[in-house]
């Protein structure tokens, strides 16, 4: 990224805690679902409440064959209905009772029994590598419910949908906002980081929006619920609560000092899969020049140097992650230990059955399970702090805005005026001193010079690529730094040096910048590109897809799509930079004719190094170091003695011959 979009690699907690809240801006939309999310969450923690009984039924009124009227302590309110039929009944028919129970609970919420091992969850994840990635496609996929059976299933198919639209539209909203960044926003970044932000970064808001939402809400009611109805059965027991809720500040104060080392970790780890990917995304992207220059061996060691750094620092991640558990879980096994034998010395007073302690026991663990949510939840949020971090920063990058006021550029009907403008780029460059241009609507204008000399920074002034560092660029008299960009880009057509497609049909390719030209309209644009010929030697003429990076035609063949593209655009303005570097003489002559028919109703903007294309131009302007130096017709420069373009031409016809 150019230097003043210089981003920062360390945030504070302060700014994580305003990430996370900022994230839950996108939750607006979809707020209505997140309600019902809410909703089946704190009816899944219900049937938790049940789980511990039939376990308690099973040790005192079969094992033990206790009638159930004469148990050591009454069931709850919402157990005791269930139980009044089997008053008096044998320990075989209070099994076949209890197993009955089991598998309506199975059917309904798939869990059955105290433990955790028998509660099956509904849940949904991709097969995933321990690298930030291909974890991260689980985020913006995945689908879960507390509970299974037939509620599990109607809240897991509820929330895969909710994920995937809250990722659709919050990637989507980056995309935009990439689109809408100048021209030169990524001069310096590779696109493959771009790309791991929109795929990798992005699903960082669905674990941080779930846990921010739910577990505030759902963990303490959670442990409201057990904890009231253990004080309803079983009477003055506040130490099994107490020391659930103790796990709350073990954790937080325990996982508090890692959550810095989480944050940075996390950042390095999403650094080197975005070099990973971008490493990739190069070397596809050039694979000819590597194949023909023999450096396979080079772009293989560059990949895996980036892949494995990708995998250590995830690695490492996880190592924090570890440290941190370890250092709540040392206490909290002390606790846990410590409760144990409690519930265990009031069964041995016959102050609780057995299966009293089956039941406190797995009431106890649903709250520590609770409270360690609720004190592990800022630590947990860490690492989605710092993707939500890598995407809003190019959320808040500069983008192309118009001026306040700016008002709508009419069609331009008389032409281009540059007025003492100078550029200088952000790194204090200068690309531009002290043009001035006249071009008029029907005539060729050709601007030509050595590399370097400014010549496509000067076009770029036009459509507002670029904005002068002083001077005017005038439209019709009209500055374009005062119109706004959706009236002024539309009457430019640009062919840019490096020539640009997509995995679609020839005619969709013609198409991008004028949708609604019709078949006859695209048919005779490519005509006068000199690309109607081949198009129709195509498999499918028109119809053929072209692969990606229209890698299926030759360089030549690309170039005439790209000049037909332009001229169905039918814009007043027309750009053309080095349109026939990649031509052979007789499709540039028919070119070179095409380009003056066309200048008949519009100003036409020629970037050039040949001779051949300029030549007819109703004016050249001969650019170095950033200034025009010389104006004129070909014939014009040319009887001057010494002059620059003159000698331009002349070293071309030399290297020619």
């Amino acid at each position: 990224m150019r230097a003043d979009f210089e981003e920062r690699e360390r945030i504070s907690g302060r700014e994580s805690a305003l990430l996370l809240r900022r994230a839950l801006r996108y939750v607006g939309p979809l707020r209505g679902r997140f309600v019902i999310k809410l909703g089946l969450v704190v009816v899944s923690l219900l049937p938790f409440l049940l789980l511990p009984w039939p376990v308690k039924i099973v040790i005192d009124h079969v094992i033990e064959a206790t009638p159930i009227g004469q148990a050591v302590t009454p069931y709850p309110f919402f157990v005791r209905p269930l139980l009044a039929p089997l008053a008096g009944a044998t320990p075989e028919t209070i099994l076949f009772w209890t197993i009955g129970a089991q598998t309506l609970l199975l059917l309904l919420i798939g869990a059955i029994g105290a433990g955790a091992s028998e509660n099956d969850r509904m849940d949904a994840y991709l097969a995933g590598g321990q690298d930030i990635a291909t974890r991260t496609e689980n985020q913006a996929n995945a689908g879960f419910s507390l509970a299974g059976g037939l509620l599990g299933y109607f809240d897991f198919r509820w929330t895969i949908r909710l994920t995937q639209d809250l990722n659709h539209h919050y990637r989507s909203r980056l995309f935009e906002r990439i689109h809408s960044l100048p021209m030169t926003a990524f001069d310096d970044e590779r696109i493959g980081d771009a790309v791991y932000r929109v795929m990798y970064d992005t699903p960082s808001i669905t674990e941080a929006c779930y846990r921010l939402l739910l577990t505030p809400v759902a963990a303490p009611l959670s442990v409201a619920l057990v904890a009231g109805t253990i004080a309803g059965v079983y009477g003055d027991h506040p130490l099994l609560a107490l020391c659930g809720l103790a796990f709350i500040p073990i954790v937080f104060v325990a996982t508090l000092p890692f959550t810095g080392r989480v944050r940075r970790s996390a950042e390095r780890a999403r650094k080197a899969g975005a070099s990973t990917t971008s490493s990739a995304e190069e070397s596809l992207a050039n694979i000819l020049a590597v194949q023909s220059l023999g450096g396979e061996g080079r772009e293989r060691r560059r990949f895996d140097d980036d892949s494995a750094a990708g995998f250590s620092t995830f690695r490492e991640l996880l190592r924090v992650g570890i440290f941190a558990t370890l250092a709540g879980a040392v206490p909290g096994v002390l606790l846990g230990a410590f409760v144990f034998l409690y519930v265990t010395d009031l069964v041995i007073e016959g102050a609780l059955s057995p299966g009293d302690f089956a039941v406190l026991f797995t009431y106890f663990l649903l709250i520590v399970g609770a409270c360690v949510d609720l004190g592990a939840l800022w630590i947990r949020v860490q690492e989605s702090s710092i993707g939500l971090h890598r995407v809003f920063f190019l959320m808040d990058l500069p983008g192309e805005t118009d001026h306040p006021g700016a008002g709508v550029l009419p069609p331009v009907r008389e032409g281009l005026r540059l007025e003492n403008v100078s550029l200088d780029y952000a790194d204090g460059t200068a690309a531009l001193r002290g043009i001035d241009l006249e071009a008029a609507v029907g005539r060729v204008t050709a601007l030509v010079g050595p590399a370097g000399a400014g010549k496509t920074s000067l076009a770029y002034l036009v459509p507002r690529f670029l904005s002068p560092t002083s001077g005017r660029v005038l439209l019709d008299g009209t500055d374009v730094e005062t119109v706004c960009l959706e009236s002024l880009r539309p009457q430019v057509s640009f062919v840019f040096q490096e020539t640009l497609l997509f995995d679609d049909t020839v005619e969709a390719n013609i198409r991008i910048g004028r949708p609604e030209a019709s078949d006859a309209e695209v048919r005779q644009a490519a005509t006068l590109a000199g690309a109607d010929e081949f198009i129709q030697r195509l498999p499918n003429g028109y119809r053929t897809r072209l692969g990606r990076g229209g890698g299926k035609l030759s360089v030549g063949q690309k170039q005439r799509l790209a000049i037909a593209r332009a001229l169905v655009r039918d814009a007043p303005i027309l750009v053309l930079d080095e349109p026939t570097s990649a031509l052979d003489p007789d499709t540039e002559q028919r070119l070179v004719a095409a380009l003056r028919e066309a200048s008949r109703s519009r100003l036409v903007l020629v970037i050039a190094h040949r001779l051949s294309t300029v030549r007819s131009a109703d004016q050249i302007c001969f650019l170095r170091e950033g200034r025009i130096i010389e104006r004129g017709t070909h014939d014009e420069l040319m009887a001057r003695e010494g002059g620059a373009y003159r000698r331009f031409v002349e070293l071309q016809s030399h290297a020619v011959a």
